[in-house]
């Protein structure tokens, strides 16, 4: 149903939002399947709960007379779905910046999560048929993969990714792609093993014979950051030479973002992690958030799991709440 949107959220925002999280629990209205949530509890209530089941996100203003309908309809359904599916009720009036990072542009606006990822969604109202079949969909769409072994192989391969093991993760995917060659998450998976491991033409040509469904799948379009960051990376230039202009003039932020991709393309991840945080430390604004994009971008590649983009995900929130 993304069709009724240009502006799914990707991983990278994902990401942000997550570094902006601190878990903290939301107020239940309604057993666990019905929550108000913040951008605080986004982590918790959405990314975390949709690896275990659908978490449908719905963004609504008291000022909004379609919400007024279609959040009550949504409720109704989620209770009938008897646990199956989840559902946070984001008020944008009180949660702006979370609506700014997840770029909402109207209400009402809902988003369905499953496995910590953006999978559907749709702006305005919607009769209630619909808005049945949706929530239907993502019930069974949970379901399905119950003993896949397709499935199973998908799972094994974003462990592998999130690991850090990008060999183990390409052989899960491409097995997967044996089979079944438009497995928008296979396909995404792959991606990021080749960006992991800093084959970016290898993932280019994959990416080349893709459908254009498979194309505008929302885990195929944030996939192609990690891409996107490795090969920017490659034209970071001379690490040694960036290092000693670094050294020269400490304060010169372009020198310093510079150094961080060149330390990124040389596989030295944690270094460029500790040079972006250093300038976002020193002014988090400069040239549009630059640092800070290139940041969440990193997350993105390495998988939101992993132990480097973790500890780097708090040293980021300590700085943003400092």
């Amino acid at each position: 149903m993304y069709g009724a949107t240009d502006y799914p959220p990707d991983d990278a925002t994902v990401a942000m939002i997550l570094s902006s999280s601190s878990n903290a629990a939301a107020t239940d209205v309604g057993g666990d399947v019905i929550k108000d949530g913040t951008i605080q509890s986004f982590s918790a209530d959405v990314i975390n709960a949709s690896m275990e089941r659908p978490v449908i996100v719905d963004f609504w203003a008291p000022w909004c007379g379609p919400c007024k309908t279609l959040t009550p309809t949504l409720e109704k359904l989620v209770r009938q779905a008897k646990g199956a599916v989840r559902l946070v009720k984001i008020n944008i009036d009180e949660n702006q910046t979370l609506a700014a990072q997840l770029r909402i542009q109207s209400v009402p606006t809902i988003y369905a999560f499953v496995g910590g990822q953006p999978v559907d969604g749709f702006v305005g109202a919607q009769p209630e048929s619909k808005l049945k079949a949706f929530v239907d969909d993502l019930v069974g769409s949970a379901g399905a993969g119950a003993g896949d072994p397709l499935a199973d192989a998908v799972e094994q391969g974003q462990a592998a990714l999130d690991r850090g093991d990008f060999k183990a993760a390409a052989k899960a995917f491409s097995a997967v792609l044996a089979q079944d060659p438009d497995n928008a998450k296979a396909v995404a998976g792959m991606i990021r093993s080749y960006a992991g491991v800093g084959n970016a033409t290898a993932a280019r040509r994959l990416i080349d014979g893709l459908t254009a469904d498979v194309k505008r799948h929302p885990e195929v379009l944030t996939a192609l950051a990690a891409v996107e960051l490795v090969e920017q990376s490659k034209k970071g230039g001379d690490v040694g030479r960036l290092r000693a202009a670094v050294a020269a003039r400490p304060d010169d932020a372009q020198n310093r973002l510079d150094y961080a991709l060149a330390l990124y393309g040389s596989g030295d991840a944690p270094a460029a992690i500790d040079e972006l945080l250093h300038l976002i430390r020193a002014d988090r604004t400069w040239n549009d958030e630059a640092a800070r994009k290139q940041l969440v971008k990193i997350f993105d590649a390495l998988g939101h799991a992993h132990p480097t983009t973790v500890a780097a995900r708090r040293r980021l929130s300590t700085i943003l709440f400092s």
